[in-house]
């Protein structure tokens, strides 16, 4: 696999990520890959629906579904994609851990989020934030609009108090701003920063796809990626040790699933 970008624009795409929190990769996965994504995805979803979506523990009308590690998600082409991991490496250094592969996704009757962050600090006892320790990449499986559900991001709040981030969110100081992205692009994001979802006002789910990368130290027990045994043997050796903290597994079918409630800090 070759990536499009040269390593300064790397460096570059990363500091934005520093200093905004986030950036958007325009126009950078193939579409016909995610459009297979959503075709094997919904009966996921239906079926989540159906047994769990009584839960609902991301809000009214939203639900966390995560994806199986097998055709088509466990898609080497995405998870080990050169820009992505590019990214990833200058930011959490160059032995991160992929360690979430799932997907948020609300429906019609959702309603705004809390504004939250998707982690607590390292050290809160400290009074001041760290560089990036872990990242969500995203990209949704269809465009996202403003009519069905875009996130909305404090800009720079990552590396802020969270009640000083509050409080200048509430006054004005600083924006909530919308993120739509057409289907194909994609947001490396650090998940410290103040954020919530927006109403999907349409009829239609918008499945939002996370993949969670961290420092090679840090580890979160209510994520994680089952490997089959069978997917584990057909993977690279870059790919078999971004995912060495995972269980490897016999099979996917042992009712075992992930189990990742609280979400919000």
């Amino acid at each position: 696999m070759t990536g499009r970008y040269d390593s300064a624009t790397l460096d570059a795409l990363a500091e934005t990520v520093r200093r905004d929190s986030y950036v958007v990769l325009k126009d950078h996965l193939p579409k016909a890959t995610l459009q297979a994504w959503r075709e094997a995805f919904q009966p996921l979803f239906d079926r989540h629906v159906e047994r769990e979506g009584h839960m609902q523990n991301r809000g009214k009308g939203r639900f966390y579904v995560t994806l199986p590690f097998d055709a088509p998600f466990a898609d080497p082409e995405i998870f080990e994609d050169e820009d992505i991991l590019g990214v990833v490496q200058r930011l959490v250094g160059p032995d991160p851990v992929f360690c979430q592969l799932a997907t948020d996704t609300p429906v019609l009757g959702s309603e705004h989020q809390e504004i939250h962050r998707d982690t607590p600090p390292l050290f809160p006892e400290w009074g001041r934030e760290t560089p990036s320790f872990q990242l969500a990449v995203n990209f949704a499986l269809c465009d996202v609009t403003l009519e069905n559900g875009p996130i909305e991001i404090a800009r720079g709040t990552h590396l802020m108090n969270r009640d000083e981030a509050l409080a200048k969110i509430r006054s004005g100081e600083i924006p909530l701003e919308t993120v739509p992205m057409a289907l194909g692009d994609v947001m490396i994001r650090d998940v410290r920063h103040l954020h919530r979802g927006t109403p999907n006002r349409t009829d239609q789910p918008r499945p939002m796809v996370v993949l969670g990368y961290s420092r090679r130290w840090l580890f979160r027990p209510e994520v994680s990626i089952r490997v089959p045994r069978s997917v584990h043997a057909r993977l690279s050796d870059r790919a078999r040790h971004l995912l060495r903290f995972n269980p490897v597994v016999d099979s996917l079918d042992d009712g075992q699933t992930e189990q990742y409630q609280a979400f919000a800090y």
